[in-house]
């Protein structure tokens, strides 16, 4: 039940008219406290020992089983890391049903049952076993969630076993091919990868999936977004060949989505990707998980009990004794944290192989640069960015400007006074849409074409931030016949041609260059640097890396100007393509500071008097430690609670325990529990 204090399995009895589609991992209808209520079977057993009657099961909705034993042990795991319900992760875990997919699927599995296909590939006799003794139906599964063969409609034919892969590009890291032949040995080796300048990673990722498929074992690979996912799905289909794979992502719809989940349950593919939502996915014996650029905050679940892709996926190693891929251009602290523990060991370059791919990297805010160009220093296009754009369109090499801040003007000010515009209904930030349009509020949407400024009363108004949109206009008057593209929310771009061009993109949304860019403008630095979050020198640096990642190398003409102070750590980390580093430079200060993952922390919010009741109720440990209260959204406040990472689970337990108390008594006011949220203040 999704209810905190019954959060625990229930005995029921199975009547005979059920008892052949009643197994466990199926979905089912039982009376509740007199209620017609949804359920999982998660074991059948001979004999319970429960002392008085027990009620009967109502219905067995499908008896597919979808909810693999492992992914059960997971979700439980999961609830109990993060403080919440099995039910609320369940719910996660397993897309919903679509019953005519599922019908559909059984329907055609069952008019071909001889010609099965065991997850590595090979072709298993009938009346045989896959190897993980599990008779796998017949039908091979494609990146969009389609099953072909009898299964899906196309011919079936055996598939050619998938051989270990030559080690490629993995050969530009020491450690490289020694990962690539214990994950083809079937052993459980867990990296942390820090990508070169300019790497393919998703062909990196398709052959240590290669690897693993090749030793008889699935994977599990999460990105951030769908389009790292289309890049990924692409290498694996090269890799692996047609039909070894699925997709899953909720971008896909309902009904794709449990067609693909219903392949990989059944054992026809042996490999999983996709977005977070596929950190759950059902894999025949799981030999490896692995995880693109784990800092990306889309790889955190906003739903309860809010779990983190990466805590996941490492979980599920951990239980699973698979082995574990964390890569990305930037490294986390949460990362950095596993290879200093030794839980994990680091896959990277040497430096001389990284100084022949990096492009070369120039702030604008050093002593050297400040001399030549005083402006500089408050210019938001210094004379460094500018003649490095130039040079590079007059190479014909095409030129990608990051601005963090999308739309035209997101910020404006009164021109007289320079305070900051808002809106006279909510107080809101007001915003200008395009050069010839009327203010409106972010928040509430209303337009404010009367504005009058509130201090001096003046009228025009001036940009304070400025945002993708009207950068493209400024660069496009600035180098006039030159095309211009934008690349973010409304439109994102995969490619773009190799040519003279310029590329406007939002952090995220940069495309691939055909032969890499000449340049790239890191702009607007101080809107990543001066934001009031733990993580924004880490974001910062992520986001810079990821663009200049996109650039050729020195040698054959790539610049990234970064507009920026040389001597903050983030340039410095990116100025010597250290992201190592810099994370352990991080880490060591918030081990020093006692915040996460050097600490465990959770915070609680809600109005003040049910955060009051909850931490009342909890049994927290001796040595926890509370922080705040401060205030949160509304009405709202957050309390923070921080103990040593040794008393984790005690800090879950107590307040999963505490609100089940609460939900026990109907306590009216709900509370948001997180652990180790993304954002602490």
């Amino acid at each position: 039940m999704p209810l905190a204090h019954l959060d625990r399995p229930f005995d029921y009895l199975v009547p005979a008219a059920l008892d052949a589609d009643a197994v466990p991992g199926t979905r089912v209808k039982v009376r509740f406290a007199g209620q017609l209520v949804d359920g999982w079977l998660l074991e059948r057993a001979d004999d319970s020992g429960h002392t008085g009657r027990l009620a009967y099961l109502e219905k067995v909705v499908s008896p597919e089983p979808v909810l693999a034993p492992e992914v059960a042990r997971l979700a439980r795991a999961v609830a109990d890391r993060y403080a919440g319900s099995l039910a609320d992760v369940l719910r996660l875990a397993v897309p919903p049903r679509h019953a005519r997919v599922e019908k559909d699927v059984r329907a055609r599995s069952e008019a071909a049952p001889d010609d099965r296909t065991a997850p590595d590939g090979v072709a298993v006799p009938d009346g045989a076993a896959p190897p993980d003794g599990d008779a796998a139906p017949d039908g091979r599964s494609v990146p969009d969630g389609r099953v072909p063969g009898p299964a899906g409609g196309a011919p079936a034919t055996p598939r050619e076993p998938v051989t270990v892969p030559d080690p490629g590009g993995w050969r530009e890291y020491p450690a490289g091919p020694a990962l690539l032949r214990a994950l083809a040995d079937g052993r459980a080796p867990r990296a942390v990868w820090s990508a070169l300048p300019g790497e393919d990673w998703p062909a990196r990722y398709a052959e240590a999936v290669a690897a693993t498929v090749a030793g008889g074992r699935g994977a599990v690979v999460v990105v951030a977004d769908n389009r790292d996912l289309d890049r990924l799905d692409a290498a694996l289909e090269a890799a692996l060949g047609p039909g070894r794979h699925v997709c899953l992502s909720a971008a896909l719809g309902p009904a794709r989505r449990y067609r693909a989940f219903l392949a990989a349950r059944r054992g026809d593919v042996p490999v999983v990707v996709g977005t977070r939502a596929a950190m759950f996915a059902p894999v025949a014996r799981l030999g490896l998980v692995a995880i693109w650029d784990d800092g990306d905050d889309l790889h955190a679940e906003p739903r309860a009990p809010y779990p983190h892709a990466r805590e996941v996926l490492l979980t599920r190693a951990q239980l699973g004794d698979a082995a574990a891929l964390v890569g990305g251009f930037a490294r986390t602290a949460e990362a950095q944290l596993l290879v200093e523990t030794g839980w994990a060991r680091e896959v990277a370059a040497d430096r001389a192989t990284l100084r022949a791919r990096m492009p070369a990297v120039a702030p604008t805010g050093d002593d050297p640069q400040l001399a030549r160009d005083p402006g500089a220093a408050t210019a938001r296009l210094p004379s460094l960015a500018w003649t490095t754009a130039r040079e590079a369109l007059r190479a014909d090499l095409p030129v990608l400007v990051q601005v963090p801040r999308r739309g035209y003007l997101p910020s404006v000010a009164c021109a007289e006074c320079r305070t900051p515009a808002r809106c006279p209904h909510c107080a809101g930030p007001l915003a200008l849409p395009s050069a010839e349009g009327t203010p409106a509020c972010r928040w509430c949407g209303r337009v404010a074409a009367a504005y009058a400024c509130p201090e001096c009363g003046g009228r025009r108004l001036r940009a304070s931030v400025t945002g993708a949109r009207r950068t493209a206009e400024e660069l496009g008057r600035a180098f006039p016949g030159v095309p211009v593209r934008t690349s973010g929310r409304e439109e994102v771009l995969a490619t773009v041609p190799g040519g003279a061009g310029l590329v406007i993109a939002t952090p995220g949304a940069e495309p691939v260059a055909e032969g890499g860019f000449g340049a790239v403008l890191l702009l607007d630095s101080w809107a990543l640097l001066t934001r009031a979050d733990l993580r924004a020198g880490e974001e910062a640096l992520r986001r810079w890396l990821a663009a200049a990642a996109l650039a050729r190398p020195a040698a054959a003409g790539g610049r990234v100007v970064v507009v920026a102070d040389g001597a903050l750590a983030p340039v410095q980390a990116l100025l010597r393509w250290d992201a190592a580093w810099f994370a352990a430079r991080e880490l060591a200060e918030r081990r020093e500071l006692g915040f996460p993952p050097a600490v465990r922390m959770a915070s609680v919010t809600g109005p003040p008097a049910a955060v009051a009741d909850l931490l009342a109720e909890a049994r927290l440990p001796a040595d926890a430690e509370l922080l705040g209260p401060v205030p949160a959204d509304g009405e709202r406040e957050r309390m923070l609670i921080r103990v040593p990472r040794a008393r984790a689970a005690a800090l879950a337990g107590a307040l999963h325990s505490a609100a089940g108390v609460r939900a026990a008594r109907k306590a009216a006011d709900p509370v948001r529990l997180q652990v180790d949220p993304l954002t602490l203040f």
